[in-house]
């Protein structure tokens, strides 16, 4: 069977929804009504177009090239007064709510259910005597079941981020939606759950082999049912999660555990694992080559200005400073780069018997490393064939205006052969942000199993595979050790923190991990820099640097916006954001 693969190829959005605010409202269109929106199938798709344009992604847009990644343990800033340090210098309030989320979230909410209430129920006319109708038809009646997925997922990034939301579940009018008040996290999460039980039997399972009804060219791009058992997955392993679980209901993990158990067999039985190579996962042909789609369940592609729609902007924000055409950008801190285990003995730089050498600290470490994490002593970006020198008076570090603050710079999603010089002729390429990968759930199964069955080794009828076997399946892809058997609960625990932080490194979990973890206390109160100096002898000296940051309980959730509470005033804040 062809590996199925998803990733979204994007295509113009109808001038009918061009503006956010209107695109909904028929009546306030001369031309472009109801009646001649909802004539033609071309442009009853754009408007499902429009719903695919509000996944989200972070390549640096938000935060004029900060990352989250930058507001947690992950990275740091290479510029200092950019917006990302709002979220622990103090200035993080109501008023300066990073509300990005909120508002394109519910736009895509409102266009998904204008879809379901106003597009169903059409046979287009205009395609009655080509000889694909049929197929186009099939295509058409799938649109119901992306727009529940796509309206569930919205609802996720409104839930992990805000808790409990309005829950908007049918076209209403503005004045009623003002009124309405916010429903609890457990019936937001129950309400995701839900829809993606009800579709997940209905949606295309495979765009590129639907037998009768063949859609030619294959749409790849659009979510299948593979993405809505991602989506239940991950939900639920948030809504088990201490932030949202807080009487520790035991079996929100096992309801988890199904799920993503679920989730990866239907992938094994499609043909899907993970890719050879974990640095292919970024790659300008990960959204075509299927021995790398083989692991990607969903991902958006990113266009830009170039081109075919390619685009540079990660490589410009991230390439080291010190070459034409690199800003510094989100710099990976040494909390990180701590975490990559020691390849020969698989254990921890601080634990005895590693090997690690901190003379000679980035050798023989987890390959994932030197594909992740630019270095001093390192070639990069390839296609400058420049030396990084990163230590302080270096060509790319401080005391340089962008010049990395911790040490490092980023390569994971970087396309390295890019050359941002003026001279160069390949300035621009594909760009694809993950969404959904098989080497997250294996370890979103391997933490709902072992905080279900209560140890990593344990297994049951129902989950055969242990926590630490699926937990290792990422590091031995890798090249490295499996996890031994016969871990304590503490240990375990531990290990797969940090083998969550390595392996998803820059995808945008590490933020929000911490958080529904509640162990923020542990992990965001400071970051730790290296600062690396060049001796006399021309050996290099490493000394730790660490950097405190606010931290607040309260921002275990973002602020409700001001500006949403004057519009409702049954809207609630979350907690400690009224004072």
């Amino acid at each position: 069977m062809k590996i199925n693969q998803a990733i979204l190829y994007g295509s113009l959005v109808l001038a009918a929804c061009a503006s956010c605010s209107d695109k909904m409202n028929y009546n306030e269109y001369n031309i472009y009504d109801k009646a001649y929106i909802t004539r033609t199938f071309e442009k009853v798709g754009g408007f499902m177009t429009d719903i695919y344009n509000h996944a989200d992604y972070d390549f640096g847009q938000n935060y004029s090239g900060a990352i989250l990644g930058s507001a947690s343990d992950e990275s740091e800033y290479a510029y200092s007064g950019n917006s990302i340090e709002d979220f622990y210098n103090g200035s993080w309030s109501p008023s300066n709510a990073k509300s990005a989320m909120w508002s394109s979230m519910y736009e895509g909410i409102n266009i998904c259910n204008h879809v379901l209430s106003e597009m169903q129920g059409l046979t287009f006319d205009d395609l009655k005597l080509n000889s694909d109708y049929e197929a186009q038809l099939y295509r058409y009646k799938n649109y119901k079941y992306e727009c529940k997925f796509w309206r569930a997922y919205f609802y996720f990034n409104l839930v992990r981020q805000y808790g409990g939301v309005p829950l908007i579940k049918q076209t209403t009018a503005a004045a009623e939606i003002n009124k309405m008040g916010r429903s609890t996290s457990d019936e937001v999460f129950q309400y995701i759950m839900d829809e993606c039980n009800a579709v997940k039997d209905s949606i295309i399972k495979d765009y590129s082999n639907e037998g009768n009804y063949q859609i030619t060219p294959a749409e790849t791009g659009r979510v299948n049912n593979l993405g809505v058992l991602a989506l239940r997955a991950r939900a639920a392993l948030y809504w088990a999660s201490p932030l949202f679980n807080t009487s520790n209901d035991m079996n929100r993990y096992k309801t988890a555990a199904l799920y993503t158990k679920e989730l990866i067999d239907a992938c094994e039985a499609r043909g899907m694992g993970l890719t050879a190579k974990y640095e292919n996962l970024w790659s300008v042909n990960n959204w075509s080559d299927e021995s790398i789609t083989k692991e990607i369940i969903f991902g958006r592609r990113i266009y830009g200005s170039g081109t075919n729609g390619a685009s540079a902007v990660f490589e410009n924000y991230n390439y080291p400073v010190g070459i034409e055409g690199g800003k510094g950008g989100n710099c990976p801190t040494q909390n990180l780069v701590d975490a990559y285990d020691m390849k020969a003995t698989g254990l921890g730089i601080h634990e005895a018997g590693s090997g690690y050498d901190e003379n000679n600290p980035y050798a023989g470490r987890d390959p994932r490393f030197e594909a992740t994490i630019a270095r001093n002593g390192d070639v990069w970006p390839t296609s400058y064939k420049t030396v990084l020198e990163t230590y302080e008076g270096g060509t790319h570090g401080e005391p340089i205006a962008g010049g990395t603050p911790t040490g490092y710079y980023v390569k994971k999603y970087c396309h390295g052969a890019i050359d941002l010089r003026s001279t160069s002729k390949y300035t621009a390429d594909d760009h694809t942000w993950i969404t959904f990968r098989l080497g997250e759930f294996y370890l979103n199964y391997a933490e709902a199993v072992f905080k279900f069955l209560g140890s990593a080794d344990a297994t049951s009828s129902e989950f055969p595979m242990s926590a630490r076997e699926a937990a290792s399946k990422t590091r031995v892809r890798a090249g490295m050790p499996a996890f031994p058997m016969g871990l304590s609960n503490a240990d375990f625990w531990t290990k797969y923190k940090k083998e969550r932080m390595v392996e998803l490194a820059f995808e945008g979990h590490r933020f929000w991990d911490v958080r529904r973890w509640k162990e923020a206390d542990a992990y965001f109160k400071s970051i730790t820099e290296m600062k690396i100096t060049l001796q006399g002898d021309g050996t290099l000296q490493y000394t730790r640097n660490t950097v405190s940051r606010q931290w607040d309980d309260k921002m275990y959730l973002f602020p409700i916006p001001q500006t949403e509470l004057l519009k409702d005033e049954n809207l609630t804040q979350n907690p400690g954001w009224d004072q």
